[in-house]
């Protein structure tokens, strides 16, 4: 490495550190977690735009200092990552041996996939709508731009693991039929397969309850004691974030182009526009529930942040169920299966908003009428079956979008050309995410009738969270 590289590369990284410690000295004195993930958003968007600035988008000091930098920002992903399955296995087999209400198991599952379901098809509608209102159509605003070749091999690769599914087969796919191999994250639907195996367990763990109370005890104590240990793990990763919102946000914004986000930026107003009015669909759910929307938001502000700039629905699962519980009053058992579900099934956003732009934007490229019910009625269909399984980690809305094109025979390279401003938008759509899972959480416990009202309308039952880090 020449000098010419080496000195501003290592003063990028050292600049990097100093923030690092000065992230660290806010924890020390003891300023808050949102105060500090935010503070991590705004240091990270004036280190990238520096980079950029002085060493350009593509100089190889910035390539570099990058590479390092992202020790930190893609290895706080790939811990989150790590988090998915285990969180998703003992977050619903302890909502069975957790829970002091069993009884209603079956209602509040099905309450839960029927919002999870029904709010993930008006988003692809709406997704839908929005492009077709809009003028999106014919992908003409992309006109000019060119998909990145390493991006669109890689999509290429991914949509290849289930290219030769039929919606039949697919659906077949979710039946986990080696869960271990499903538990290691091995298929493409190894996460809606871990969903059902576990309650497949949890189902067990209430039969067995009923005929062998000690044996039952003995799997409970074992499942509280795995959940405990994987909740403090959480808090230790979650602990983390700031630092690796502080290396993403620089890489984001080190390596944008803006010329191109500015030409996308109708293609960004548009589905931020689709994700409030699914927000505003939220809303009239909760009113049916007879919640009041502002009491749901100032409760919830504090994981709708989180999953806003930590772009994680698994990330925020733990602080999500305490939310549920200990500020909407929500009993215990429809709020680990809603915040459980809701990481993998129906995700407004990343499952619904978002593949459904995707696909109107492209299929008149290939001569497809949006407007007809050949296409409108089989894109929400696909959309609803392919919402099962998404992961709920940064990436999960592409993979989606490739199945949702895939089936429907639509080219993907649009997905490759909107990779500059995807992660801008990312940040919205989980945050609508973890809504629809909360939503999904007090509708069912409302439908049950045991969301605790009291819990509800009490100002001082609020979750941080500050709780839930290490």
């Amino acid at each position: 490495m020449s000098m010419d590289v080496a000195l501003p590369t290592v003063g990028v990284l050292a600049v990097f550190v100093a923030l690092l410690v000065v992230l660290k000295i806010m924890r020390s004195k003891g300023l808050s977690f949102t105060v500090r993930v935010f503070t991590a958003l705004g240091l990270g968007i004036v280190l990238g735009l520096g980079i950029q600035l002085l060493l350009g988008r593509d100089g190889e000091a910035a390539t570099t200092a990058l590479d390092w930098i992202s020790i930190v920002g893609q290895g706080y992903i790939g811990l989150l990552k790590m988090l998915v399955m285990p969180l998703v296995f003992v977050a619903i087999l302890g909502a069975f041996t957790r829970a002091e209400v069993t009884e209603h198991f079956g209602r509040i599952a099905a309450a839960v996939l029927a919002v999870l379901l029904g709010t993930v098809t008006i988003a692809a509608i709406v997704g839908w709508g929005a492009t077709v209102l809009t003028g999106l159509t014919n992908a003409g605003f992309l006109d000019g731009a060119t998909p990145d070749a390493a991006e669109l091999s890689s999509l290429a690769s991914q949509q290849g693991q289930v290219s030769d599914l039929t919606l039949p087969q697919e659906i077949l796919s979710f039946i986990p039929t080696n869960p271990f191999a499903d538990l290691a994250g091995m298929r493409s639907t190894s996460t809606i397969a871990v969903v059902i195996f576990s309650a497949i367990l949890g189902v067990a763990y209430l039969k067995l309850r009923d005929k062998d109370g000690e044996q039952a005890d003995f799997f409970k104590r074992l499942v509280d004691s795995l959940y405990g240990i994987v909740m403090r793990v959480v808090a230790m990763v979650l602990g983390l974030t700031p630092y690796g919102i502080l290396a993403l946000i620089a890489k984001v914004m080190a390596t944008s182009d803006y010329h191109a986000i500015l030409g996308l930026g109708k293609f960004v107003l548009v589905s931020y526009g689709a994700l409030l009015a699914v927000l505003g669909v939220h809303c009239l759910i909760l009113l049916a529930n007879r919640v009041n929307p502002v009491t749901y938001f100032k409760k919830g502000f504090p994981v709708l942040s989180f999953a806003f700039v930590s772009r994680s629905s698994a990330g925020a699962l733990p602080l999500n169920i305490e939310t549920q519980h200990r500020a909407l009053g929500v009993d215990g058992a429809s709020a680990n299966l809603a915040a459980s579900f809701g990481m993998s099934i129906g995700q407004n956003g990343c499952a619904g908003v978002y593949p459904a732009m995707l696909a109107t934007i492209v299929a008149p490229t290939v001569g497809i009428d949006v407007l007809s019910p050949t296409f409108f009625v089989p894109l929400i269909v696909v959309v609803a079956i392919s919402s099962f399984g998404v992961a709920g980690v940064g990436g999960g809305a592409t993979f989606a979008s490739l199945i949702v094109l895939g089936t429907m025979g639509l080219p993907i390279e649009v997905v490759a050309v909107l990779a500059s401003v995807e992660p801008l938008i990312d940040m919205g759509r989980t945050a609508l995410n973890v809504s629809d899972s909360m939503v999904a959480g007090i509708t069912a416990s409302h439908v049950t009738g045991n969301l605790d009202r009291a819990v509800l309308h009490d100002p001082e039952a609020r979750v941080t969270a500050d709780a839930h880090v290490g």
